[in-house]
């Protein structure tokens, strides 16, 4: 009778534990990711560009915050983490590539459509390879400074540089020709499954003098994209692109001082990571 009430009290505690607002927070931010992704296609369907960006932009800070928070609170859990898997490719995965379609891309049907498939599968490579990586706990502490690929955020905001600079010059025409936007569809997609290293920025520290140096880059940041949010964009997509080739040079220079175990020209694999 006594391990009988020793039972069902851990049971209730576990009952409360695994309800506990702070384990929900961060799943709620992954589904305000979700349903942020998938209003971007509903504002694509009324022809409001702007605000589908805007809105799988605001997937990714949602997507960026989810996992810190889980860390900071102790809260993550298996549920979220494939939760999290899911959300990134319905909002970076199907949004931005349908929201393409729809602008330009259906101008040449079949082949616009092709490439929107081709995008899609791509990313949902990309995350299917991530999660089988989640458990690859062997690699040098220098290992998480680097993603393989680009990740799906920066892969989502990079495939629609051609709908950013539209709104920034929609006096170009050529912007929005199947022709710019189908390539760079095909590029990004390359670049997601590709095994190229590029910086993780998640575990940038930040010395004790700089800090309110950067304080002030960020608020100089804040009153760029408030008063040239497009012009911004296309700048911090700009600065992520040049910084692919010194994540390369960086990870080969790591590689020959410090390789990895088993293999010194094993390519880079994601681990802890903010996704994807």
């Amino acid at each position: 009778m006594t391990m009988r009430k020793d039972g069902l009290m851990r049971m209730r505690r576990n009952r409360l534990r695994d309800h506990s607002i702070n384990r929900l927070i961060p799943n709620m931010l992954t589904l305000f990711a979700l349903c942020a992704g998938l209003t971007s296609i509903r504002f694509a369907m009324d022809q409001r560009w702007e605000h589908a960006v805007l809105a799988i932009l605001f997937a990714a800070v949602f997507d960026a915050l989810d996992g810190r928070i889980a860390r900071l609170l102790d809260s993550s859990s298996k549920f979220g983490a494939e939760l999290d898997s899911l959300s990134d490719f319905v909002s970076f995965g199907v949004a931005p590539s349908v929201v393409l379609f729809m602008w330009t891309m259906q101008d040449v049907k079949g082949i616009g459509w092709a490439l929107t498939l081709l995008f899609s599968a791509g990313m949902a490579l990309r995350l299917a390879r991530f999660n089988t990586k989640l458990d690859n706990a062997d690699l040098p502490a220098w290992h998480s400074r680097f993603f393989t690929g680009v990740p799906a955020p920066a892969a989502a905001g990079l495939v629609m540089l051609p709908l950013i600079a539209w709104l920034q010059f929609p006096e170009v025409a050529f912007l929005r020709s199947p022709a710019v936007a189908g390539p760079v569809m095909l590029a990004v997609a390359g670049l997601a499954v590709s095994r190229i290293p590029t910086f993780s920025f998640k575990r940038l520290k930040i010395s004790q003098a700089l800090v309110l140096p950067t304080m002030v880059v960020v608020a100089v940041f804040t009153a760029l994209a408030m008063a040239e949010p497009w012009a911004t964009l296309l700048l911090v997509l700009g600065v992520y692109l040049a910084s692919i080739p010194l994540a390369v040079s960086s990870h080969r220079r790591l590689m020959q001082q410090r390789p990895l175990p088993g293999a010194a020209s094993t390519p880079a694999t994601d681990v802890d990571a903010d996704h994807l």
